[in-house]
């Protein structure tokens, strides 16, 4: 393995399908350490009988092998399995709970190309494992200290398959959307990256009177997030307008995220969607602490437009789990990613692109506005992104100049709302720059001189 230290990243276990840590070998360990450490958490089991464990998946080919492995694991200490298909990883997190079980296990790699593919674990109450949880489970995988745990007879576990999941799903889904409300008249254009949303998405927008033109929705195992989806949103956009639609949807594989694109053709993002969401829920009173929960990625202009309507942003590393660990921590009930993970509290324990997407048309239909009218209760700040190559990640107060010249263009830029964010790529060899500010001349002059310090000590 290539850290047999460390197998599991920000979100659970990912990688390339058949090689490692994502085998058949590792997740058929993954089963068994996951089936103990639950077994143990939950004395005794939620539901009668034995501990059990929910298994859902994305539409990827090697999910056949990844679930086979970790059911087999999991069965082998004693522990049932519910398999419930190919259902949005919300769904799986929401079935786990419905359903009583003691963890729920998700096969996917959400937004990656196919050929990769991952292994996503929850809680027994639908959220995400903690640190020590995972490595705990990681402990075991590698130390052997399970290995004479065998139950034998009527001791090994059962699998069965539940045929509701799906719709479990789609009532919880519709369930957060007014009663008094329709879609009715509205013509939606969904792509579904022939992922894990395929069917249930279209079916709750036209069980609430939509008019549905779907897209992505024929999986083969392979054609997962290629060219569509919310990782390709121009193709929705294009779509949108060819059917004179009156806005559309895009999930990725696990349909966790959600971008919308306008009447116009106009691709709403994350923040765009937290705009519109977060204003609407300070106004009804019901955002808790008058709180938004966003990353460090967020445009400075949704701090600004919260701040004037009597808000504020709270700010986190990139990445869901951190937005959700916050959201717990203090009680805030909204929070999400500039790329579509919005996290509804309210409603669910996970980022839930159909949920999201529901919340704003509730909106849309409340206020009887189009999506086009609706996004512009926000000003984006201009936003430049740069990306160095380096040699190597010298720490930036080490590097001659780069600091002072930071706080320079946060001295100018800060007190008119503008931000500066300097970091090291977790994954790559490079050096990432985000400045925002309200004049696009001052920020490409500082990243210039920013940059061009950076390029010039350790430039690749």
């Amino acid at each position: 393995m290539s850290d047999p230290k460390r197998i599991f990243g920000t979100d659970g276990v990912r990688g390339t399908a058949n090689i490692e840590p994502v085998t058949a070998e590792t997740a058929l360990k993954l089963g068994r350490a996951a089936a103990h450490v639950f077994k143990n958490l939950n004395q005794p089991a939620r539901g009668r009988g034995k501990h059990k464990i929910v298994i859902g998946k994305d539409t990827r080919l090697s999910g056949y092998l990844l679930e086979n492995a970790i059911s087999s694991g999991i069965l082998s200490m004693g522990v049932d399995v519910l398999f419930i298909g190919p259902l949005p990883t919300p769904g799986v997190a929401y079935v786990t709970r419905s359903l009583r079980a003691d963890a729920g296990i998700v096969i996917t790699a959400s937004h990656n190309p196919y050929a990769d593919n991952g292994i996503k674990f929850f809680r027994a109450d639908g959220y995400k494992l903690d640190d020590k949880i995972e490595d705990e489970i990681e402990n075991l995988v590698f130390n052997g200290g399970i290995e004479n745990i065998r139950p034998t007879a009527d001791e090994i576990g059962k699998a069965v398959r539940i045929d509701d999941a799906l719709g479990r799903y789609i009532e919880f889904a519709k369930a957060g959307f007014p009663k008094n409300l329709t879609l009715e008249n509205l013509r939606i254009v969904v792509d579904c990256a022939h992922g894990a949303a395929y069917k249930s998405t279209p079916c709750v927008l036209r069980e609430l009177g939509a008019e549905v033109i779907v897209y992505g929705n024929h999986p083969d195992g392979m054609n997962i997030n290629r060219g569509c989806g919310s990782m390709h949103p121009d193709h929705l956009c294009a779509k949108v307008v060819e059917h004179r639609a009156h806005l559309g949807i895009a999930h990725d594989g696990d349909a966790d995220r959600v971008l919308l694109c306008d009447e116009a053709g106009r691709l709403i993002d994350g923040d765009d969607i937290m705009a519109i969401v977060a204003l609407d829920m300070l106004g009804q009173k019901t955002l808790a602490e008058n709180t938004l929960v966003a990353t460090v990625m967020s445009n400075a202009g949704l701090e600004a437009a919260l701040r004037s309507a009597g808000g504020r942003i709270v700010r986190t590393a990139v990445g869901d789990k951190h937005v959700i660990d916050e959201m717990l921590k203090n009680g805030f009930n909204l929070g999400g990613e500039q790329s579509g993970h919005l996290i509804f509290r309210d409603f669910g324990t996970t980022g839930d692109g159909l949920v999201a997407a529901l919340q704003v048309l509730r909106i849309l239909r409340t206020k009887e506005t189009p999506l086009s009218q609706l996004v512009k209760c926000w000003t984006r700040f201009p936003q430049r992104v740069e990306n160095v190559r380096v040699r190597e990640k010298i720490p930036f107060e080490k590097l001659d100049g780069v600091l002072e010249l930071v706080s320079s263009a946060e001295a100018e830029l800060k007190p008119a709302g503008g931000r500066v964010l300097l970091r090291y790529s977790g994954t790559e060899p490079k050096a990432r720059l985000l400045l925002e500010g309200r004049e696009a001349k001052t920020l490409d002059q500082w990243s210039a001189k920013i940059c061009g310090a950076i390029q010039k000590q350790i430039g690749a």
